[in-house]
């Protein structure tokens, strides 16, 4: 069955589910993180959707897929990272922790199969 949208990808609704939870979760931060850990928490995760969908519109052009995957890859690390932080600060529980983290994996190893394999998801002309 063909996928007709970026949507349709379990990879892309996990990562916008990911960013919608930390979006929830990070209402709680202290004020002083506002300019930090918030905002750029909120940025990363909500910015591997936002290249999928770009990645998604750039199907026809294999370098420039797999350049817009490797910046999702990037950027769901840097939400890992900024989990890691958010823990540690005692700003989140060490159970949401882990829910959030597996799914952050999860969505890691979704984007390492895409970059594996990205022929599987590219337009070909006849397409």
């Amino acid at each position: 069955m063909a996928v007709n949208s970026v949507k349709e990808l379990i990879v892309y609704q996990k990562s916008y589910r990911l960013a919608m939870e930390f979006f929830e979760l990070s209402k709680g931060f202290p004020l002083e993180e506002r300019y930090a850990m918030t905002s750029q928490g909120r940025r990363s995760s909500r910015s591997v959707s936002m290249n999928l969908r770009e990645a998604w519109a750039k199907r026809r052009y294999e370098a420039h897929f797999i350049s817009k995957l490797t910046d999702c890859d990037g950027e769901n690390s840097e939400t890992d990272t900024t989990l890691d932080f958010a823990r540690d600060c005692g700003y989140i529980t060490e159970e949401k922790y882990k829910e959030l983290t597996d799914l952050n994996r999860e969505i890691g190893k979704m984007l390492g199969a895409m970059l594996n394999s990205p022929e599987k998801f590219l337009l070909t002309p006849d397409a």
